[in-house]
């Protein structure tokens, strides 16, 4: 399910429904203190809230939306980014087929003319829309897979030194452990 900065429908909601329940809780005259307890959070919300419910109802207890600024894409401009970025680099013009940040602030300037300026914010963006940071696995081209295999599995063993035998030990140079 797609989260909206941080929460999905369902919990956006369920906060909803508990912000309405304290409306109601409050209209019957139930105690802060009990509104607290009976929807399971702090004193301060429920203070928070019933400042709210005083000032203007219940309609002062809706949600105003997902915190912190508004994206500076459209959702139809993301979902054209997400089939953007799901083409690949070399679709694009990009000499390989990996994505960098800041190769997509400049797919996003070129399709929509908006500059992310902070590399930061455009991540943020990209961890909201299910990206995540990929690290390739860099192999040498003449890595020779059959060659290490047998080395480990035969030189390896030959070169390596024999354990010493368990014992007593001592790290002291002047007082070696009783034999």
């Amino acid at each position: 399910m797609a989260t909206v900065r941080g929460l999905t429908p369902k919990e956006r909601q369920r906060r909803e429904d508990r912000r309405a329940a304290a409306a109601e809780l409050f209209a019957e005259r139930v105690p802060q203190a009990e509104v607290a307890r009976r929807l399971g959070v702090s004193r301060q919300a429920v203070h928070r809230w019933h400042r709210l419910w005083q000032a203007g109802g219940r309609a002062a207890l809706a949600s105003t939306g997902a915190p912190g600024t508004k994206s500076y894409l459209t959702e139809d401009q993301i979902r054209a980014l997400q089939a953007d970025l799901e083409r690949g680099a070399a679709a694009h013009g990009w000499e390989t087929d990996r994505w960098t940040v800041p190769r997509i602030r400049v797919l996003i300037y070129e399709t929509t003319g908006v500059w992310y300026a902070s590399l930061g914010s455009l991540w943020l963006l990209l961890r909201r829309i299910g990206f995540s940071c990929q690290r390739p696995v860099h192999r040498a081209a003449e890595r020779d897979e059959e060659a290490i295999r047998t080395w480990r599995q035969e030189t390896w063993p030959e070169v390596k030194a024999p354990r010493r035998a368990s014992g007593p030990g001592s790290s002291s140079r002047t007082n070696p452990p009783p034999r």
